[in-house]
């Protein structure tokens, strides 16, 4: 198939594959909880290793340049999704514990190992100044993506009681066609600058490591105990849950974009500083509300001020010697997954004596992030690349 000629650009390729990654990972994530419980009979043990299991290859990151030796970074990034929307729609067929350990870290290698790519291209591909703004308007899309994935997910399972494994199928097959319609309709896009093929790590950027980490401890309180909280301490259903996610992905298919503009009028010390501000609130309000409806408001306001972690990336576009991208998106997913490994397992013991006290644990890791950002320079356009912390 040749390519599409002016149609082709790597805007159009970001968007697609913003398509394709919610389409399988998210549909995972829907499911995998429940088709574990019912078909593999896992307990706490098993969805314990498996979570674990999922986390590893994020963890690995790094070792993305290496491969990016024998192979090109484009191409790297389309094998990646097909492989996670392999390891997608073969999931239903292995209802053992063994063979959904297998299927989850060939879904997780897919997804982790594309999610670092994406990012890498994004910055290499983009322009600073368009940057925010695109950014923002891909998470956008992959909002609009979600929205309609789970509405599909709920009406098949509700009306027409689909089976696990159709879903898990077709979900993975149509990741894994977008993946093929990206390595044939579009051309190798030549990058500005040829990429460092070892592994980065400089002094200088030593900010934009210390925010990535407190980024990735923070997620994990919001990802595993926010969503819990709703659960334990609210009794809220399945049902109102999902519910709670389709709201979550409306406001950021509606905000993301917009966010993308504030981060380009305000720039990233003062968009950053407005959300970590933002999220020390929330932490703490978490730790407080008694009321279902108010803990509701506060997931799906914590779930938007995300969007604005786009400037973090955006920041490190700024201050970074272009040569160093593709080597330091490797170097930023392991280090944003080192708390994957310790935060969620120290703050669940924590959460039986406390949940609150988790909470505010959160409301630290944020107040340190808010500190981290006042280092920043004021004006960033107006530094020299490279010269900013030299």
């Amino acid at each position: 198939m040749p390519p599409l000629n002016y149609k082709a650009t790597p805007i159009l390729m970001l968007v697609l594959m913003s398509i394709a990654t919610p389409i399988a990972f998210n549909s995972w994530s829907a499911l995998i909880n429940n088709f574990v419980v019912e078909r593999a009979r896992f307990t706490g043990v098993e969805i314990g290793i498996l979570q674990s299991i999922r986390e590893i290859p994020g963890f690995l990151a790094f070792t993305i340049i290496f491969l990016l030796l024998v192979i090109k970074e484009q191409s790297f990034a389309v094998f990646s999704l097909a492989l996670m929307g392999l390891g997608v729609s073969i999931t239903g067929f292995f209802p053992s514990t063994y063979g959904l350990y297998f299927t989850t870290i060939l879904m997780s290698t897919g997804f982790h190992y594309f999610e670092t790519i994406k990012n890498s291209l994004s910055l290499q591909w983009l322009s600073i100044e368009e940057a925010p703004q695109v950014l923002g308007k891909l998470i956008a899309v992959g909002s609009i993506t979600s929205l309609i994935l789970y509405s599909f997910i709920w009406f098949f399972l509700k009306i027409f009681e689909i089976d696990y494994l159709v879903l898990f199928l077709i979900t993975g097959i149509i990741c894994m066609m977008i993946s093929i319609i990206l390595f044939f309709g579009f051309p190798t896009f030549p990058s500005k600058i040829t990429q460092n093929k070892r592994i980065i790590l400089r002094k200088k950027y030593w900010l934009y490591y210390l925010l990535i980490f407190l980024s990735g401890a923070r997620r994990q309180i919001f990802v595993v105990f926010a969503a819990f909280l709703m659960v334990e301490k609210f009794e809220y259903t399945a049902a109102q849950v999902t519910l709670l996610f389709l709201i979550n992905y409306l406001f950021n298919w509606l905000f993301a974009e917009k966010i993308g503009k504030m981060i380009n009028k305000f720039g990233e010390k003062k968009s950053l500083t407005f959300e970590y501000v933002g999220l020390i609130i929330i932490f703490i309000s978490y730790g407080l509300v008694t009321n279902a409806y108010i803990a509701a408001t506060l997931y799906v306001i914590d779930h938007m001020f995300f969007a604005l972690a786009i400037a973090i990336n955006t920041y490190f576009q700024k201050i970074a010697d272009p040569k160093d991208i593709a080597s330091s998106a490797g170097v930023s997913f392991t280090i944003n997954h080192i708390a994957a490994i310790f935060v969620p397992v120290i703050l669940g013991f924590i959460w039986i004596y406390s949940n609150s006290l988790v909470f505010y644990i959160g409301a630290v890791f944020a107040l340190l992030s808010l500190i981290s950002t006042q280092l920043m320079p004021n004006n960033l356009n107006q530094f020299e690349k490279l010269k900013v912390y030299e």
